[in-house]
């Protein structure tokens, strides 16, 4: 016999099979109805909106991605009623050092010990847990152990300075003082290796006669392989000590001034200031010499200033001042040149150039002022730019030094004055020339900060 009833819906009823609505209409029940024999099947709605980070009461029939990134988390069970059931998923593949731990209601067993309180501690595990009885209480249906990449993978998560992107890479770049924060960090380890340029600020030119070119500011890189970029020659990445692995907190950023001009009231320049990120220090570019008859050990620094040409006999070849001061490998620069000028009386003085990141300042000839030494080029900024060229050294009568490629400033000319570094370079100041002439400032320097974010 067959009969249909139409309330809103549909029921077909043929021998032993019931069928209760139309193709392609949804059955729903009215307010207040109740129902039976429509059981589950052994599955869970998954919440993937509400992932749980700390304790919490499970509800029966779902199931949680529970990330346990930052301590172990306990999860309260249901009240056990037959045919209960609840997910567990590890989210972020930490549960093997921060357990999840099952605590069940009141008297309820698991596995049929006695209120027993079992822990999850398998990294990238699920299970499903289903009360059967107030003999076994919950028994475990289904279990698993997955993990990344078909897991959840995150990145370093980063906020200070100017942020551009160039692919998967973020970029952090300070032009002055600024805190480089980090609110996460990468499951995968070696990507919280940040790639990073630390550059100080460049010396100034020393005066008078023939002041030498300021040093250029001291240049440090590390470039991790996962940031794929061409970094300079200077990469440190494969000595531990140049390396920065960055964990959730934040870090100062310290982006060093150029030293100030020298008004041609003393004999030196003056030194840039040092940049710092995390373990990071980069020295300050050494200033013009003051004149001598041998090394001047004030103007040593990250790159050394250039000798004066007003100076003493015997000072060529090593009156420049010393590079990579302190000491760091691979070095942060380079010496400032020596000044060739025959005697301490000569009208015709020439400075020395300030020592580069890459290159020695060269040394000057009887009138002309020597060039600075050449700085690094890097792609670290997605584009190719060159840091850290030392300062030119100046001439009382003839020709000023040619900067440093790396932003160094020209040495004093015979009627014209020298420049400055260019900021946010590192370049070393340009030399003066005769008394009452300027040794130019040197460049500020920078920090860039680079990582793996997608």
């Amino acid at each position: 016999m067959t009969s249909t009833v139409k309330v809103n819906t549909v029921t077909t009823e043929s021998g032993s099979t019931l069928t209760l609505g139309e193709s392609g209409k949804t059955v729903t029940l009215a307010s207040g109805a109740s129902q039976s024999g429509f059981g589950r099947t052994g599955t869970v709605d998954w919440q993937t909106g509400d992932v749980k980070t700390s304790t919490f009461t499970a509800t029966s029939g779902e199931g949680y991605f529970v990330n346990t990134t930052g301590g172990a988390v306990t999860v309260n069970l249901p009240a056990g009623v037959a045919g209960a059931i609840v997910g567990l998923k590890d989210y972020a593949g930490t549960w093997d050092s921060n357990a999840v731990t099952l605590n069940p209601n009141g008297s309820d067993k698991i596995g049929g010990g006695a209120d027993t309180d079992p822990t999850l501690e398998n990294k990238g595990g699920a299970l499903l847990l289903v009360f059967v009885d107030s003999t076994q209480g919950w028994l475990t249906t289904a279990e698993s152990v997955t993990e990344s990449p078909t897991g959840i993978q995150t990145f370093v998560t980063a906020t200070g300075g100017t942020i551009t992107t160039s692919g998967n890479d973020k970029i952090h770049t300070f032009t002055g003082p600024g805190t480089f924060t980090v609110s996460q960090i990468a499951t995968c380890a070696s990507h919280n290796i940040v790639s990073h340029v630390v550059l100080a600020g460049g010396g100034s030119g020393g005066v008078p006669d023939g002041g030498g070119g300021g040093g250029a500011g001291g240049f440090r890189e590390v470039k991790n392989p996962a940031t794929p970029y061409t970094a300079s020659p200077l990469d440190g990445y494969p000595s531990a000590p140049n390396r920065v692995t960055v964990t959730t907190q934040a870090y100062p950023i310290t982006v060093g001034a150029g030293g100030a001009q020298n008004g041609g009231t003393g004999p030196a320049g003056n030194p840039g200031n040092p940049s710092v990120f995390s373990t990071i220090t980069s020295a300050g570019g050494g200033p013009g010499s003051r004149f001598r008859t041998s090394s001047d050990p004030e103007a040593a620094g990250g790159s050394g200033g250039g000798a004066t040409g007003r100076r003493g006999p015997g000072c060529a070849p090593t009156c420049g001042g010393a590079g990579n001061t302190p000491p760091v490998s691979p070095p942060q620069g380079n010496p400032g040149g020596h000044a060739n000028t025959p005697s301490p009386s000569s009208s015709n003085d020439g400075g020395g150039g300030g020592g580069g990141a890459t290159a020695s300042g060269t040394g000057s000839d009887y009138n002309n002022g020597a060039a600075g030494g050449a700085g690094a080029t890097t792609n670290i900024t997605a584009s190719p730019v060159v840091y850290g060229g030392g300062g030119g050294g100046g001439s009382q009568a003839g020709t000023g030094g040619a900067a440093g490629p790396g932003g160094g400033g020209t040495g004093f000319s015979a009627g014209s004055g020298g420049s400055t570094g260019t900021a946010n370079t590192g370049g070393g100041g340009g030399g003066g020339g005769s008394s009452g002439t300027a040794g130019q400032a040197g460049g500020s320097g920078i920090v860039v900060i680079r990582y793996k974010f997608q």
